[in-house]
């Protein structure tokens, strides 16, 4: 790997090349925070599809994409005399050290769930920090996301079960009743519980150690293998997939599952 002198010179050469884009290039000149952020978005959904494929040429490319919008919003607010690039790194190195203090100070944890209690508590105690438990939570994360994040902030000042197995019993109180408004044909009703089913399932992966967006990811791609077995072969077949029944259908799903896809 390289060494400090090696990584410190490619970050200033990473800035000089920003910097001259900056100044000759008509597209990079015209960016605004406003015009940069949906790329940014996409960006960010890019690195967590390589990360969720684990493959370590994309998952480098593009960490510099997003490394590319970071120091691009760095650069605009430097131009505005706002802050730039230095700041940055200062005040995420102050957090960082502030949140850790049993690494840079005298505080003694025995696990990585006290740090993590650590970390909450002091984000409360901070400045400029938030002031409520979920004041944290972003209000555009998409729901799922959002869900877990809000589970995770409660448990930390103690608002979770005693016991894993207790947040079965809401699951299938939840269950129920949405079965109850399934058959009142409720649909303003069934909406809403089907929401409680969801947050209820999406505290029980929480419970497990289970990450409910990865879990959820790897169930979507693994219907797209096997919807496309099932597509490819009926193409080979000279048929199309509209015009066969469903069991028809399920033997090539079948055969994708056996194989594993």
């Amino acid at each position: 790997m390289h060494t400090r002198e090696e990584k410190l010179e490619a970050f200033g050469r990473f800035l000089d090349v920003l910097d001259e884009l900056r100044v000759k290039c008509p597209w990079d000149r015209k960016q605004t925070n406003e015009s940069l952020r949906p790329n940014t978005i996409e960006e960010t959904y890019e690195l967590c599809e390589a990360l969720m494929r684990n493959n370590e040429l994309e998952i480098c490319k593009e960490l510099g994409d997003v490394l590319l919008h970071i120091g691009f919003y760095a650069k605009i607010a430097s131009e505005k005399e706002q802050f730039d690039i230095k700041d940055v790194c200062d005040k995420l190195c102050d957090k960082l050290i502030y949140r850790h203090p049993h690494v840079f100070g005298n505080t003694d944890v025995a696990n990585s769930d006290e740090v993590e209690n650590n970390w909450e508590q002091l984000k409360l105690k901070e400045k400029d920090g938030n002031k409520r438990v979920l004041s944290g939570v972003p209000a555009a994360l998409p729901a799922l996301i959002k869900a877990y994040r809000i589970q995770d902030k409660a448990r930390h000042i103690g608002f979770d079960w005693e016991q894993k197995e207790q947040v079965w019993d809401k699951v299938r109180e939840e269950f129920s009743e949405l079965e109850e408004q399934i058959k009142n044909l409720n649909k303003e009703e069934m909406e809403k519980e089907f929401g409680d089913l969801f947050f209820s399932l999406i505290n029980a992966a929480r419970k497990y150690d289970i990450n409910p967006e990865n879990a959820l990811e790897l169930t979507n791609q693994k219907f797209i293998r096997r919807f496309n077995y099932l597509e490819d072969h009926t193409l080979k077949s000279g048929r199309q997939l509209s015009g066969m029944s469903l069991e028809e259908m399920d033997q090539y799903w079948d055969e994708a599952k056996a194989k594993g896809l």
